[in-house]
């Protein structure tokens, strides 16, 4: 199949019978549940049911911060969703996330007897946080406005570099080269948006760490840094200096560094925690010290 076969679209669309691709297996282009499969739920109040990718990402760099920072209430279970087996699709996960997509948080907190809170979409749980705890969200008004612009430029923008780019250049099943210099193209221009920003700025809103940067980091941060879809060369990463600046100096940030392990089921072992359910599991329970050696 090539990408100039002529393709007229039909007056009704109707699902392919095999649509190829890495997740051909899980799409569909209806909601719901498939089956039924209550979530666990651990001994902290914050539970979370995620997945290591940028979006799961975010959330566990803001509980590890909030940890460092000394807010014990910030103790959270994380439950590995294995989107590519369809665990977003069970009737618990559904329940909580009705779009059935990673992360979701589920606050236990209240002890009065009122119903949990469920949270989803990755930018609503770092709110959520930022205003429970006090902390990585500005309060003045002007700085205030200048961390939720970023924040909400990256959920905007990110479905370019996931679903469009990420999707044409790494994923689809075979390379259509009108799509991938499309969406290439935007994503230049975004990285050009950051590192113009970030030449001025320290951060993304200002002088200070927040949320905005713990949402753009595990997208661009890990784009410029190689770490996605192996595309660097491809899209001259190394020509966006103050995007690499700026990523190395929250890569060296333990509370992002420990996030950046969590949930995640791929890469070297020693940087896999499937599920994180104490502090201490970072130091005795990433896969290099679970997996029995031959």
């Amino acid at each position: 199949m090539s990408d100039s076969a002529p393709y007229t679209p039909p007056r009704v669309w109707s699902a392919p019978a095999g649509n190829g691709g890495k997740f051909a297996s899980i799409n569909r282009p209806t909601a719901g549940p498939t089956h039924d499969k209550p979530l666990p739920v651990g001994r902290h109040p914050l539970q979370l049911y995620s997945l290591g990718t940028p979006n799961g990402v975010k959330v566990t760099v803001m509980l590890e911060e909030l940890l460092a920072l000394g807010h014990a209430g910030a103790e959270y279970d994380a439950w590995l969703i294995r989107i590519n087996e369809g665990d977003q699709f069970g009737s618990g996960f559904v329940e909580a996330n009705p779009n059935s997509k990673i992360p979701v948080l589920v606050d236990h907190s209240d002890a009065g007897g009122a119903a949990p809170i469920r949270v989803f979409e990755s930018g609503a749980i770092l709110i959520y946080l930022a205003e429970k705890f006090g902390a990585f969200l500005p309060t003045a008004p002007a700085q205030r406005a200048e961390c939720l612009s970023w924040l909400f430029w990256q959920m905007g923008s990110a479905p370019f570099l996931g679903g469009g780019f990420g999707h044409f250049y790494a994923y689809a099943p075979f390379k259509i080269e009108y799509a991938i210099d499309r969406y290439a193209m935007e994503v230049k221009r975004q990285l050009d948006v950051l590192d113009r920003r970030l030449a001025e700025t320290r951060y993304l809103a200002g002088d200070d760490y927040t949320i905005a940067d713990m949402a753009v980091w595990p997208w661009y941060g890990a784009l410029v840094k190689g770490q996605l879809y192996e595309a660097g060369e491809f899209l001259q990463v190394q020509t966006y200096t103050h995007v690499l600046r700026w990523a190395d100096e929250i890569a060296q940030r333990p509370a992002a560094r420990r996030g950046r392990m969590v949930n995640r089921p791929w890469g070297e072992l020693s940087s896999q925690l499937h599920e994180r359910h104490d502090a201490s599991d970072f130091d005795t329970r990433t896969q290099d010290k679970l997996v029995q050696p031959g």
